[in-house]
C-alpha cells in the first residue's frame, strides 16, 4: 500500500503545465540548459498494483502515472482503488537539478520502476 506516497512536487509543477510556455516542447523545463539536465530513466515490465485512496490522492497518483506513458488500469471497491500499472519501454525524466532526479528516482523505485540516473 502507498499511502502518503508524496509525488516530487517539481514534477507535478513541470509536468501538469505542459502547455505552458514555461515547459518546451521537447518536455524540459525552460531554461534548463544541456549541461545542466539530469535524465532519469523508468521503466516496468511486469504489471503492478497497489492500492490509493479514492478521491484527489488516487487521482493524483493515476494521473502522473498517465502523464509518465505508463499504462493505467483503476478498479474501485472497498473505500479505495486498486491501481494496476505498467510501463514497459523505457522513458525519460529531464530534470533541472540533481536533487529533482533524486526524488522522482526515489519515488518511481517505491513504485517498483526500474531506473537509470545520468548527467
Amino acid at each position: 500500500m502507498l499511502k502518503g506516497l508524496l509525488i516530487p512536487v517539481v514534477f507535478v509543477a513541470g509536468l501538469f503545465v505542459a502547455s505552458n510556455n514555461n515547459v518546451r516542447a521537447d518536455g524540459v523545463p525552460a531554461g534548463v540548459t544541456a549541461q545542466s539536465r539530469e535524465i532519469v530513466e523508468y521503466r516496468l515490465e511486469k504489471w503492478k498494483v497497489t492500492h490509493a485512496e479514492e478521491g484527489k490522492k488516487g487521482e493524483q497518483l493515476v494521473g502522473t502515472l498517465k502523464k509518465l506513458r505508463c499504462e493505467v488500469e483503476v478498479s474501485a471497491h472497498g473505500g479505495h482503488q486498486d491501481v494496476k500499472y505498467r510501463c514497459p519501454q523505457w522513458q525519460k525524466l529531464s530534470l533541472k537539478s540533481h536533487k529533482e532526479a533524486h526524488q522522482w528516482e526515489g519515488w518511481l523505485k517505491k513504485l517498483g520502476f526500474e531506473t537509470k540516473h545520468t548527467h
